[in-house]
């Protein structure tokens, strides 16, 4: 039965739960969400690290300082999300969707994504570097100097993509762009790699 959940605690199972109103601060490690909700929800400085989340929606939460280290999703929606400094590093999403998201400094070094959307999103200094990305797409989504060091992409397009800036251009390998994005980055793959261009 859904109800209205504002206490979180460690290692606890929530399932069909619809979160609201103010979250921050809270702490759950490893907790358990299976179709739930949040809704609005304020998630500053919540810490949900090694989570789980399934079938679960968050939609136009906010907040700074989330920590969902080595946290794991599958067939999420996260909607209209304005968040600050989201830890994510280590995680492993499947099948998630962000749409119309603002997230600023989004750390998903060494995470798994395996065909996840990000549509109409923008992404501020997200950390990339030595993650695998597998199946996924960034549909009008602006990425404004992603770190992509040592990322492993297998089809990952890019095409519909702006980017901004990138670094660790080595780490678009496997990558989809388009031939405009190309002529924009080549001044910065050729000093990536170290080509002197003559004339």
């Amino acid at each position: 039965m859904r109800h209205y959940c504002r206490v979180l605690s460690a290692e606890t199972d929530y399932d069909g739960e619809v979160l609201t109103g103010d979250l921050s601060g809270q702490s759950a490690p490893q907790a358990r969400f299976l179709e739930c909700t949040f809704q609005r929800c304020d998630l500053s400085e919540v810490k949900l690290p090694r989570a789980r989340f399934g079938d679960t929606g968050l939609y136009a939460v906010h907040g700074a300082g989330v920590d969902l280290a080595e946290s794991t999703w599958l067939d999420c929606v996260v909607q209209g999300a304005r968040l600050g400094a989201v830890q994510l590093y280590g995680s492993e999403l499947r099948r998630v969707r962000f749409e119309g998201c603002k997230i600023e400094f989004l750390n998903l070094r060494g995470a798994t994504l395996v065909d996840c959307q990000f549509v109409d999103c923008q992404l501020v200094e997200p950390d990339l570097s030595e993650a695998t990305l597998t199946q996924v797409s960034f549909e009008g989504t602006r990425l404004v100097s992603p770190e992509l060091g040592r990322a492993t992409l297998s089809k990952v397009d890019l095409s519909a993509a702006e980017l901004i800036g990138p670094r660790g251009l080595t780490g678009l390998r496997g990558a989809t762009i388009s031939a405009v994005q190309l002529i924009d980055l080549a001044p910065a793959l050729a000093v990536e790699l170290g080509i002197h261009v003559g004339g």
